[in-house]
């Protein structure tokens, strides 16, 4: 089978750990080009040394998502590196759990501008190159909090739902031009749930997750699917998640 992700050139947001460090190191093992982007620059110096001394290729740069200019920035140096854009995937995301009585606006407003704004400023930033290619492939990646709606998720959920609608209004504007993926992961093994600043609700979901969850190397491993698929087959929503998990 053809090796669609060799000579890709892939921009990878939240790059630093968990699911978009797994995807970056799996990407560069097939062959991609990759663009790191995220705020810890010891991590992103750290994996990208990684990657390079074991044949991948890899650049970064420190990247906050909240700040348009950062993401702009970051897709303007893959293009000036690599000569072009195939892929990017809004990958980081932030989670503050609780009951919306509670009334956590700094949390509902830093999930909205990371999750939300951040997608949207990846989007916004790739789009121009997309059109003139006339080609691309975006991928979100979301969670399935977009699918299923509990308690202490609502504002969570609700920028995870507004990315799948996103989404997919972006590939029937398509018309061929572009692909778009939704990738949702369930429990995943990775620092995420560690941000959440009510304590209850972390220690529950981090004991849950210490039980059932998968590696971030299984949607890793999804991402790339999506990207191998031949330029005119577009993957849409790919759902993942621990085979125990409700």
């Amino acid at each position: 089978m053809k090796n669609n992700v060799n000579g890709k050139t892939i921009v990878i947001t939240g790059a630093s750990s968990g699911i978009g460090r797994a995807t970056a190191k799996l990407l560069a093992n097939q062959g991609a080009k990759l663009v790191l982007g995220a705020r810890r620059n010891n991590r992103l110096q750290e994996l990208s040394d990684e990657i390079n001394k074991t044949g991948g290729i890899a650049v970064y740069q420190q990247t906050d998502v909240t700040s348009r200019l950062d993401v702009t920035a970051l897709v303007e140096f893959a293009v000036q590196t690599y000569g072009g854009l195939d892929v990017i995937i809004n990958n980081a995301g932030i989670s503050q759990l609780q009951r919306m009585e509670q009334l956590d606006v700094d949390g509902w407003e830093q999930m909205i501008d990371v999750n939300l704004k951040g997608t949207l400023y990846g989007i916004a930033a790739a789009m121009p190159i997309f059109k003139k290619q006339g080609s691309g492939h975006f991928i979100n990646v979301i969670s399935t909090a977009g699918i299923s709606i509990v308690p202490t998720m609502g504002v969570y959920a609700g920028t995870k739902n507004a990315i799948r609608t996103i989404g997919e209004c972006l590939r029937q504007e398509s018309e061929g031009r572009w692909r778009v993926t939704g990738i949702l992961p369930g429990f995943v093994a990775t620092e995420f749930v560690s941000n959440i600043k009510n304590d209850e609700i972390r220690n529950t979901l981090q004991s849950k997750a210490d039980q059932i969850a998968m590696p971030p190397e299984a949607v890793a491993d999804a991402i790339a699917f999506a990207i191998a698929q031949p330029a005119n087959v577009d993957v849409g929503d790919i759902v993942i998640r621990p085979t125990v998990q409700g």
